[in-house]
């Protein structure tokens, strides 16, 4: 089966030159010209891997990642630019970018990233089935009778549902599997995305977050309360019965 590509680049001999060494090379190629097209062509898609340029008008490409990590986590990025430098690159590491090329880029540079990013992706998928048919237990439920399902990654109980994102699905995951240990921002960081940064890299990640996974469990006190921050190191996810104390 062909993989699917997306190309996405505003400039169109650009566009027209990476679309080219794609479909030689057998894969099945879209092309667009700015980050808002690609957006709507991820939310009705299958893409395997996003080519996709850094300096565009409207969307640019960090943004394009921003939104595809959320809708589309499984869609490999590799990202092009002319401007690089060594804040853009950590940044797109930050963001779960799998590769980062400077233009211009030779055609076999292009073709091995893409492989490389094919065989991650198959690789990652392999592992969450194998993971998914192993798991025995998928469901918590807290005393205060609210359900965590993490397969589904929703939250439930008393009449309200909350849809967790793949970061926060996983990350919630780490938290409850684990009551009472203490992680570091980095480990979180490491077991969450599943890449290495600075301590203090990692609290830039994690603070927002956190945020917002707590903002969803707001309407859960049993779960809420749970996620403390331990000054300076990281974060613990209490024990039921010291939550309540």
């Amino acid at each position: 089966m062909k993989a699917n590509i997306l190309v996405v680049d505003d400039e169109p001999i650009a566009r027209q030159s990476l679309s080219d060494i794609l479909r030689l090379e057998g894969y099945t190629v879209v092309s667009v010209a700015n980050g808002e097209l690609a957006v709507e062509h991820l939310r009705n898609h299958s893409v395997d891997v996003v080519l996709l340029d850094l300096k565009m008008p409207g969307m640019n490409g960090l943004d394009v990642v921003q939104v595809a990590n959320q809708i589309v986590p499984d869609t490999e990025i590799i990202l092009l630019t002319a401007y690089g430098s060594m804040e853009t690159a950590v940044e797109a590491l930050r963001q779960r970018v799998h590769d980062y090329l400077l233009k211009p880029a030779s055609p076999n540079q292009i073709l091995e990233s893409v492989q490389r990013a094919l065989t991650r992706r198959e690789v990652r998928l392999q592992e969450r089935a194998s993971a998914a048919s192993n798991e025995e237990i998928t469901i918590l439920r807290t005393r205060d009778g609210v359900e965590v399902d993490l397969s589904r990654r929703t939250v439930s109980g008393a009449g309200h549902i909350e849809n967790l994102t793949p970061a926060e699905g996983h990350l919630l995951k780490v938290f409850v599997e684990n009551p009472g240990k203490v992680f570091s921002h980095r480990d979180l960081v490491l077991l969450v995305q599943g890449y290495d940064v600075s301590q203090r890299e990692a609290q830039e990640i994690l603070r927002p977050l956190v945020s917002r996974l707590r903002h969803k469990l707001e309407a859960f006190e049993g779960l809420f309360e749970r996620i403390v921050s331990v000054r300076g190191t990281g974060y613990i996810f209490e024990m039921e019965n010291a939550a309540k104390k």
